[in-house]
This record gives structure tokens, C-alpha cells and sequence, in this order.
């Protein structure tokens, strides 16, 4: 697995703090559509390990990141570049259309 897995205790380092841009993804382990997402993470982590980050954030755990980011609904993915959020989305989405957000 290339995917970080995002604390509050790692945050500022492995995404604010990053040279790369971030892909985040907001998961629960209850939630269907985010274990429908999480093989097409898993395969733009690997396939553009070199470009981006990816980091996945379960929610359930990491209450005070989902606050920060306003988190109602899930899968959202939250693209980061510089400590900013540039892009979001809620649901799956196709491989394209994330690597396109990036």
C-alpha cells in the first residue's frame, strides 16, 4: 500500500508541509462507496508515486481532520497543493476524472 495514512499527528508534515500536491481521501470503513473507491487510490498512488501524495483519513478516527474540512459526506477526496485545498469532491469517481482534479 503507497497510501499514507493521514493523522492529526502527521498532518502538518506529510501534507501541509509537502512539495508534492496531496490527494486526500475521507473514508470509513462501513462505507461501501469508499471501499469501491479505495483499488483506484491505491492505483494512482502507485502509478504517480513520484508526482503525488496520497494519503487516506478515516473519519471514524480522525474526528478533528473531518471537522476541519467540513466532512458530511463520503468518499471526499481533497486535493492540497501548497497547504491550500484546490480541488474536492464527494463519491466515487473514475480514475480519470481524479487523476484530471489533480
Amino acid at each position: 500500500m503507497t497510501e499514507l495514512k493521514i493523522t492529526r499527528e502527521n498532518f502538518e508534515n506529510e501534507v501541509l508541509n509537502s512539495d508534492k500536491p496531496v490527494l486526500i481521501d475521507f473514508w470509513a470503513s462501513w462505507c461501501g462507496p469508499c471501499r469501491m473507491l479505495s483499488p483506484t487510490i491505491s492505483e494512482i498512488a502507485e502509478e504517480y508515486k513520484d508526482k503525488v501524495k496520497v494519503g487516506k483519513v478515516n473519519v471514524d478516527e480522525e474526528e478533528e481532520l473531518a471537522a476541519m474540512f467540513g466532512v458530511s459526506s463520503i468518499p471526499l477526496l481533497v486535493v492540497m497543493k501548497d497547504g491550500k485545498v484546490v480541488n474536492s469532491a464527494v463519491g466515487v469517481r473514475p480514475k480519470n476524472q481524479i487523476v484530471k482534479m489533480i
